[in-house]
């Protein structure tokens, strides 16, 4: 058997001669898996009249089997570690989760995170446009979600962003997940995957060009150090310039990673990754009014491409540099110890003229000079000891945890107010200096710990899984402006019971309750600190994945709700009182399938009713979340000819639907839009056999152009046109 071999024997029937002992049943069971492993089918004809029919037996090498952070093959991943944080099958996970492979986001030219979950549901993605600098999304009506790479905490939920080329899947895990995560946003988290050494020879480089003057290149590079010493590399880098379509404004990155893996023995194993990851013009950050987007100005709309800053003013910078390891070792047949650990550093800079108000009298705007800097440093480590025990007729897969994360955060703001003019005829204030830390400046220190018990418990048809978490956490933050400093200490216990029931045809119902927390840093009306927000899920649903077939639909409905969320005194504005609770009810649905070896697709939608169901302003009760279309739907679908006139071609094509959505006043209503995108590739090895591991790939986002409104999110005042048309170009090579 190769090492990248799988052979099914969906069935076996055996004809029994007179006399024939069991013996030789099991001794023919036994051949079966030498059957498979020397590619032999054998037939034996029939003679007598008893027979026995064997279950179906699948053989999969360990190295080609799928893993719950590896490589999977087309659109439907079968495992994931991010919802219990050990391998486990999706079908016996009682949560919600969505993962996108790699396949998936190099056939829809995935350009950030957030875009390759464009198709999921029950995630908002862009909702800032053009504008996104770190992947900030809402789930489940809560913003943002925090970001995760290779299970540890990454930057914070606002800040940093990586190189999808780097990552071999992204998962997002919806509902609380405070359990393995510890503080967390209730909507879910969205758990990053790095390319790690594969143990085998392979090569890509690409080269792009598109719209937006963008060029980019790429290479993936894999292969052997030691054969005998188990040593393997990885080396994956991307370059990418563009400019954005407001100002001709450039946006530039260059993302490297390097791995290596050490695996001495079939126990044990260690990979060792660091990223650097430069984004010198990293994209602005401007938004517009209501008026001019979703109505127009005396003068009429913006068009797409208007830009309120100063070319002189105009600085966004970012760098961001990581390393860690992931350590794992079996002590036995029993207990398995895992260490995971990386070290984040991130640093910005950023400068700007931003909108800062609209006057529709003269169509006036008003602009402010914003400017500031950010250095955040982050260590995190996470000890694991899993326990694979049975007890009677109860399979138990045990998971003790410990972990710590640490950061230190400065950062400064300032602004400062500009004159009005008519939005037709704006100057570009070559002339601003330096504004100085006036508004922020402060430095932030905080740690978390957290010690996790989780069982899963298989018996018969039945997957329970249970688990407990207990966190500390602390934050110091010293205001240099105020000249004073405030310290907080929380501490809040979470946790997750579910259960899954899978049926033979592949159906397989669960329903869950989970738990998250969150500090709130600040003090009530009282000066007494604020207690940890904090929410609870019940969710139930039911998920079709048949062994014999690449699908996984998933169908769920969830009430998540919210409390100790901040609202104000409508009477005086200075006391505060943690009374405030948000309620989202919600259905999603999302279905992935290899139909076959030529058809792929994917079909998702949501509805989601969010809203504040407690404050002590009576007017805000019933106001829908923000940024939360109460409608989502995508459909994406891709086919791949291999024989006749087509051979070689793939072609592509998906739709989605995004529903109205309002400010967090309610008072300004974002229309509902449908954008359509489209692939087309060729596999140049069809033409020739010297062609082989060539092709070209041909990408186009909002095919038809539309021009729409993505979010406003204060009032009318912070509108987001969405991206426009871009269509790219790709010429890749694989050896």
């Amino acid at each position: 058997m190769t090492t990248n071999s799988k052979v099914e024997i969906a069935r076996l029937t055996v004809r029994q001669r007179s006399g024939m002992n069991r013996f030789f049943c099991h001794a023919l069971m036994t051949g079966v898996s030498m059957l498979a492993l020397s590619h032999v089918a054998m037939a034996q004809e029939a003679t007598t009249e008893d027979e026995i029919v064997l279950d179906p037996i699948t053989v999969e090498d360990s190295q080609t089997a799928e893993k719950g952070d590896g490589p999977v093959k087309g659109y439907v991943a079968k495992r994931s570690r991010s919802a219990t944080k050990t391998d486990t099958p999706i079908e016996k996970t009682p949560q919600s989760i969505s993962v996108i492979p790699a396949d998936q986001i190099e056939d829809q030219a995935a350009g950030s995170v957030a875009e390759a979950l464009r198709y999921t549901p029950g995630v908002v993605t862009e909702y800032r446009g053009t504008s996104n600098l770190h992947d900030e999304m809402y789930v489940r009506g809560f913003s943002y979600v925090p970001k995760y790479l290779d299970g540890l905490t990454y930057g914070e939920a606002s800040f940093g962003q990586i190189e999808p080329y780097l990552l071999e899947r992204v998962e997002l895990l919806r509902g609380p997940s405070s359990i393995l995560y510890g503080q967390a946003n209730p909507g879910g988290v969205v758990n990053q995957t790095t390319k790690h050494p594969t143990g085998e020879t392979s090569n890509e480089v690409e080269l792009s060009v598109g719209t937006n003057n963008l060029y980019s290149t790429a290479g993936d590079f894999s292969g052997v150090i030691s054969k005998e010493e188990g040593l393997s590399y990885r080396l994956v880098a991307k370059g990418i310039t563009e400019e954005e379509v407001a100002g001709d404004i450039e946006k530039n990155r260059i993302a490297i990673m390097p791995s290596i893996n050490w695996t001495p023995n079939v126990d044990t194993s260690l990979t060792v990754t660091a990223i650097y990851q430069n984004d010198p013009d990293a994209g602005t950050r401007g938004f517009l009014s209501a008026e001019g987007t979703l109505y127009p100005t005396e003068n009429g709309y913006f068009p797409r491409d208007f830009y309120v800053g100063a070319y002189d003013w105009e600085e966004s910078s970012r760098t961001q540099a990581s390393f860690g390891y992931q350590l794992e070792h079996a002590v036995d047949e029993t207990l398995t110890l895992r260490q995971n650990a990386r070290y984040n550093h991130i640093e910005a800079d950023f400068k700007s003229v931003i909108l800062d108000n609209f006057t529709s009298a003269g169509a006036q705007v008003t602009r402010a000079a914003v400017q500031s800097g950010d250095e955040f440093d982050q260590y995190v480590i996470d000890n694991q000891a899993q326990l694979d025990l049975e007890t009677g007729d109860f399979d138990h897969t045990v998971l003790f945890g410990v972990d710590y994360k640490y950061s230190t955060k400065d950062s400064w703001f300032g602004r400062k107010s500009l004159g009005n003019e008519n939005w037709q005829n704006l100057s570009r204030y070559t002339g601003l200096t330096q504004l100085g830390r006036t508004s922020t400046d402060q430095h932030a220190e905080a740690w978390q710990a957290g010690v996790y018990a989780q069982d899963q418990v298989e018996f018969g048809k039945w997957n329970v899984s249970f688990g407990g978490r207990h966190d500390w956490a602390n934050s110091d933050v010293d205001n240099y402006l105020k000249s004073t400093k405030t310290s907080q200490d929380d501490q809040a216990f979470s946790g997750r019971v579910g259960a899954v029931y899978s049926f033979d045809n592949g159906i397989a119902p669960y329903a869950s309750y989970s738990t998250s927390f969150e500090p709130k840093v600040g003090v009530d009306q009282n000066d007494d600190a604020y207690d940890p927000v904090t929410a609870q899920q019940y969710e139930a649903g039911v998920r079709y994945a048949p062994d014999h077939g690449g699908y996984m639909i998933t169908a769920s409905v969830y009430q998540l709700t919210q409390q100790n969320i901040v609202s104000t005194d409508p009477a005086d504005s200075s006391k505060t009182y943690q009374t405030g609770e948000i309620e989202s009810r919600g259905f999603e649905i999302e279905g992935r399938a290899n139909v076959t070896k030529n058809l792929s697709m994917i079909a998702s939608y949501a509805r989601i009713n969010a809203k504040t169901v407690e404050d002590e302003n009576p007017a805000n009760v019933g106001l829908k979340t923000s940024n939360t279309p109460r409608d989502q739907a995508a459909l994406w679908a891709k086919y791949t000819f291999d024989q006749g006139v087509f051979d070689g071609v793939a072609i592509g094509g998906g739709v989605r639907y995004t529903g109205v959505s309002f400010d967090r006043k309610n008072t300004t209503k974002v229309p509902d839009y449908m954008l359509f995108d489209a692939m087309l590739s060729y596999d140049l090895g069809a033409v020739s056999n010297r062609l082989d591991g060539a092709s070209v790939q041909l990408n186009a986002v909002n095919l038809s152009d539309e021009t729409y409104v993505s979010s406003c999110t204060v009032g009318a005042w912070a509108c987001w046109y969405g991206p426009g048309r871009a269509v790219t170009a790709t010429l890749k090579y694989n050896w």
